[in-house]
């Protein structure tokens, strides 16, 4: 059972992932997300994911570095943007995210989103994986044809597929796929983008444990056993997303929230992208 934030799963290759991370989607580069990781690593968090697309690399390690927290316990996810793919281009675009995030290493490089050169993009990340640049590699947004396209020409399978999960939209049959390759799963968008919030069926177990929706919600994926990212740039939400470890959801919460399940995609479909 997860009990603390500084809980982890283990990836396939044995490296440690904490389950609950700061996502810094649109959070603005400058002092608002330097504030905002600087806040979450004061709060206890060790994960926090960005990407190349966000554009505020240069913030997050800044505030990694100015954290006072060892490097070595901190997670931090970037990934290739799509018009970066392919085997050369991706080497290229892992370059300049670390020269932005300016730390000796990154715990977690993904491909964002699949495209048609996603298998060449696969084998650049195999190589920064081998040469020791990364901790772990893996995908974002891949669905199981996707994932089958990595599985026909990999030498390593992918350690985590980042995708669009809450209860509106549970991705059973993916997550089920997912465990039989041994790929963690973790969930972006994950309090629906926070539409879930006032989900009727959230707000009766909130209030029945005394907490916010939002919890219910965090908490609802970790005792899934899916890696979470919850989004905010304020600080009070922040740390309020965090404090999920001291109560648990029974049996029956558990049961009415997967209940909520409507196969109700919110973001975009991985298969209709065109950017």
């Amino acid at each position: 059972m997860i009990q603390h934030i500084s809980d982890c799963a283990k990836l396939h290759n044995g490296v440690d992932m904490p389950w609950l991370g700061l996502g810094v989607f649109q959070t603005e580069e400058g002092d608002e997300v330097l504030q905002a990781v600087e806040t979450a690593l004061k709060a206890g968090y060790r994960h926090i994911d960005t990407a190349a697309m966000y554009q505020n690399e240069r913030g997050v390690g800044q505030a990694v570095r100015n954290s006072g927290v060892p490097r070595e316990d901190v997670f931090v996810t970037t990934k290739v943007w799509n018009s970066d793919q392919g085997f050369d281009n991706t080497l290229r675009a892992f370059d300049k995210s670390q020269e932005n995030l300016n730390l000796d290493y990154i715990d977690l490089y993904l491909i964002h989103w699949p495209k048609d050169q996603s298998t060449d993009t696969w084998k650049a990340l195999e190589k920064l994986y081998q040469d020791g640049m990364v901790k772990a590699i893996g995908v974002s947004n891949f669905k199981p044809h996707h994932l089958d396209d990595i599985f026909k020409i990999c030498d390593i399978k992918p350690m985590v597929n980042q995708v669009e999960l809450h209860p509106w939209f549970n991705q059973q049959s993916l997550r089920d796929l997912c465990a039989e390759h041994q790929i963690q799963i973790e969930a972006w968008a994950p309090l629906g983008r926070g539409d879930l919030l006032e989900h009727p069926v959230v707000v009766e177990i909130a209030q029945k444990h005394d907490r916010e929706p939002a919890q219910v919600l965090v908490r609802w994926h970790l005792q899934n056993g899916i890696v979470t990212i919850p989004k905010s740039s304020k600080p009070e939400r922040i740390r309020s997303n965090a404090d999920v470890y001291g109560f648990e959801l029974d049996e029956e919460d558990m049961n009415r929230i997967n209940d909520i399940d409507e196969n109700k995609r919110l973001g975009p479909d991985p298969d209709e992208i065109t950017f």
